[in-house]
């Protein structure tokens, strides 16, 4: 997911580095725009650094660089890629513009232009604030479904008492996610995903492993991180690159991911067990390189389960967190199989998908699984992994309710 950010002219500018830094802990890039005030308070340097992207700070290029097509039609690009606008602060000004259709920057132009969801967070002195004129341009601007988060009130920088002050970042935010149809139901919430295979050494070369790729792992710590969790990856060998604001734990073994996961589990609220964990390790792995020296036998030892593992812990505990979800990777019997696994672990849910079919599971962009619970199963169509984890999701809230309500019941 992709925001644009604009940076309007006032002292509260400085504010939006903030909102940088609470969009990449939600797992979200950031577009930054300025206009030309807003570079007066803050150089458009400190936004590249936070965000790592350039910082569009004109409609044609960098001060000093001649007009050319790409910097002339830059704005439809960003149209194109962005699934929000947000503008914190709004001034003033920028709302005068937008609600008057005047584009002479290239944030009004990209305002204009954009189809995506738009959300203003105005800051200005309160005069300005109650101003008809600032009243009349709002009344237009929600008319037309721009979503306004409404400022504080407080001393303001001009030195006067009233409604004006930019709204809190984490504010901001939420109330982005949640015009974008992101809930934030995960905050305050530890989640713990693993993700990735792990390798059991032959010798110091060569290992046993499977063909996941991660990506089902990964997609769940970005979806959780959206929806406001703090979050715990720990990930198997792969070649994906980390959600930012996540903790990422790299392990390689079985026994290296029991250790990681029994050792931060009481932290955590919910731990989804995505990773494809090697059902076996060698027995007597080499100290040194084997030699092709016609037939070899390896003898090969269980992995611990470390979701059964956590679903006795937790059992032996009394306690009803953290909920567990584990996932079934099968290729007959699916159904069956991620019932018997549901009782037997003593967890809360069971994701099984058919890892038999070329076009979705290991190694794809897509995913379909089935989710097993002690009362229902619920099949999640094909669709990409975000897609999927955000239904994984929605589907541990439901049941955080009601094991809330079950609690409150006892």
């Amino acid at each position: 997911m992709k925001i644009a950010l604009g940076v309007s002219g006032g002292i509260a500018a400085y504010k939006a580095a903030e909102i940088v830094r609470v969009l990449q802990d939600r797992g979200v890039s950031v577009q930054v725009i300025m206009t030309a005030a807003a570079q007066e308070f803050v150089r458009p340097l400190t936004f590249a650094a936070l965000s790592g992207e350039k910082v569009i700070t004109s409609m044609f290029g960098s001060e000093g660089e001649h007009a050319n097509v790409e910097s002339a039609i830059e704005h439809i690009a960003v149209t194109q890629s962005i699934d929000g606008l947000l503008v914190a602060p709004a001034t003033a000004d920028t709302l005068a513009k937008f609600a008057q259709g005047i584009a002479n920057d290239f944030l009004s132009t990209l305002y204009l232009a954009t189809k995506a969801p738009v959300i203003v967070a105005p800051a200005m002195n309160v005069n300005m604030w109650d101003h008809p004129a600032t009243r009349a341009n709002l009344e237009i601007l929600r008319q037309r479904g721009v979503h306004i988060v409404e400022p504080g009130s407080g001393y303001l920088a001009c030195g006067m008492v009233g409604t004006g002050r930019l709204a809190e970042p984490e504010a901001i935010v939420a109330a982005t996610l949640e015009r974008l149809g992101i809930s934030q139901d995960l905050a305050g919430e530890t989640v713990l995903v693993t993700a990735g295979p792990t390798y059991e050494p032959v010798d110091p070369v060569r290992f046993i492993s499977n063909r996941s790729s991660g990506k089902m792992g990964y997609a769940l710590a970005e979806a959780a991180l959206r929806r406001g969790a703090t979050v715990i990856l720990v990930s198997g060998p792969t070649a994906l690159k980390p959600p930012s604001a996540a903790e990422t734990i790299c392990i390689e073994t079985a026994q290296q991911m029991r250790t990681v996961v029994l050792d931060r589990w009481e932290r955590t609220t919910m731990i989804i067990m995505a990773a494809a964990v090697a059902d076996y390790h060698v027995k007597n792995v080499a100290t040194e390189k084997i030699k092709r020296q016609g037939t070899r036998e390896l003898q090969l030892e269980p992995n611990p389960d470390i979701l059964a593992d956590l679903g006795s812990l937790r059992r032996a505990s009394g306690k009803s967190t953290p909920l567990l979800i584990g996932f079934a990777a099968e290729t007959e019997n699916l159904l069956e199989n991620a019932r018997a696994k549901l009782a037997n672990k003593n967890v809360d849910a069971i994701v099984v998908n058919d890892v038999s079919r070329s076009d979705i599971g290991f190694n794809s962009e897509r995913n379909e699984v089935t989710i097993v619970t002690a009362t229902d199963t619920f099949a999640v169509p094909q669709a990409d992994k975000l897609e999927i984890a955000q239904k994984i999701l929605q589907t541990a809230v439901r049941l955080r309710q009601g094991k809330a309500t079950l609690q409150a019941v006892r």
